[in-house]
């Protein structure tokens, strides 16, 4: 997700971008990605070539977190783990400079555990941009107990200006989003675990039945089983629910490396 907010960045907001990541194979595919969606934005009259030029132009890349060194507002955006997250943050607290706001792209860890890893707790907020980041319009902004309004209001400022509505949520497991989805999805799992119905008869059901653009599993193999997951075993152990505790059919699928459209295989076959 890290490519979509650095185009938003660029783009709508018209922000100087760096982009790091520990591996160049991934920085490079992600701006060729960047490079065609803003091709198809200029084949619909949506944005000029000069206009997707410039913005390509403002986003620069690097493997070596030092070139945080001179940025005003920082957002993590790596995978739901926590130890992964803390060390980032103690990382990002170590370069970025005095006054940067430390975000994370999180989708339930608590906020006010990552800033009680630096020195800037006051700096540090929730900023939780739903996928694919170009297109979704939704960011769900989360003060961490020691988040000043200041943050919060830059925070809000900046997300505005990359043409998102936001919605604040409490530091609590899942926020509003993900508190609601997540358990709707893993119900989805076990009901086909059950053998209730078939993926494509629950998937159908949710779909036509609630008038919603795809279904359960559907949504599920997007998001990523594994990041599904994540949040699951999340939710299950910091509120301590046995209603969050994730379906043994989404940890097989999970264990099995079938983790949805990013691996060819999730609920359904991507190979074909």
């Amino acid at each position: 997700m890290g490519g979509g907010i650095a185009q938003v960045a660029a783009v709508q907001a018209g922000c100087k971008v760096v982009l790091v990541d520990v591996k160049q194979e991934q920085l490079d595919k992600c701006m060729g990605l960047m490079d065609k969606l803003l091709a198809k934005d200029v084949a619909k009259d949506r944005l000029t070539e000069a206009d997707k030029a410039a913005a390509l132009a403002r986003i620069t890349t690097s493997t070596d977190m030092s070139a945080f060194g001179g940025a005003s507002f920082l957002i993590e955006a790596a995978t739901e783990n926590v130890g992964l997250k803390l060390d980032l943050f103690r990382a990002m607290d170590s370069v970025a400079p005095s006054g940067a706001i430390l975000a994370s792209n999180t989708s339930s860890i608590s906020i006010t555990k990552m800033a009680a890893a630096t020195a800037r707790p006051e700096a540090v907020i929730g900023m939780h941009f739903m996928n694919p980041v170009p297109v979704m319009k939704l960011v769900e902004v989360i003060p961490g107990l020691a988040t000043s309004e200041a943050t919060l209001a830059d925070t809000l400022a900046l997300a505005t200006a990359m043409g998102k509505t936001c919605t604040q949520s409490r530091d609590i497991p899942g926020f509003i989003a993900n508190r609601i989805l997540m358990p709707y999805i893993n119900e989805a799992v076990q009901t086909l675990y059950e053998g209730i119905g078939t993926v494509e008869a629950i998937d159908t059901s949710m779909k036509l039945g609630t008038n919603v653009p795809m279904g359960p599993l559907t949504l599920a193999d997007f998001i990523g089983l594994d990041t599904c997951l994540a949040i699951m075993q999340v939710l299950h152990s910091e509120l301590g629910d046995s209603k969050y505790r994730p379906s043994p059919l989404l940890v097989q699928h999970v264990n099995a490396g079938w983790l949805g459209k990013k691996s060819g295989r999730g609920f359904y076959d991507y190979r074909k």
